[in-house]
């Protein structure tokens, strides 16, 4: 059953609103990065990337996500992740990534050749596809969203603050100083 309570944390929030973006635009998507600003500033700073919205709209600490549209993975996404650094005015990250799940038995026996381990991967007939939506902050927060293929519906979206600790931790790692 579906929990009944509503999402009032800004981190909660701004990750369920890039996930429901991403989704419209349907699966075998590429990564996407996005920039999370505090809703006042980039109203104040940039009303054009905000629309509408006014400071005095916004819920306190309410964070607004801009997509990082020249963001482009080379052959790892932990390189990539580690080539990145925020200004100070960007007060979190989030990342939309699309990845292949198999029982653990099915990782035992791929091919040690990474294109041939991907193409037995995608053809595990007990495959599943999910999308991961990962959100942090500086101070060291994190939402993280999962959809499946095989469930995808809004009200099937699983929610927790580590279901991909390593995504977290790159994105975390973005910050440091």
């Amino acid at each position: 059953m579906p929990d009944a309570t509503p999402t009032t944390d800004p981190l909660d929030l701004v990750a369920l609103d890039i996930e429901r973006h991403v989704a419209r635009g349907g699966w075998d998507q590429a990564v996407r990065l996005f920039a999370l600003v505090p809703t006042t500033v980039l109203t104040r700073d940039a009303p054009e990337l905000v629309g509408t919205a006014r400071p005095q709209d916004a819920a306190p600490g309410a964070l607004s996500a801009v997509e990082q549209e020249d963001f482009r993975v080379p052959a790892d996404l932990e390189s990539a992740l580690a080539a990145l650094a925020w200004p100070e005015v960007v007060t979190g990250a989030a990342i939309a990534v699309e990845r292949i799940v198999v029982p653990p038995a099915a990782e035992q026996d791929l091919p040690s050749d990474p294109e041939a381990a991907l193409s037995a991967l995608a053809a595990h007939p007990d495959r599943r596809d999910v999308r991961l939506v990962v959100a942090v902050t500086r101070d060291g927060r994190s939402s993280c969203l999962l959809r499946q293929r095989d469930h995808d519906r809004d009200d099937r979206v699983a929610k927790g603050r580590n279901i991909a600790p390593g995504l977290v931790a790159g994105l975390l790692a973005t910050f440091v100083e």
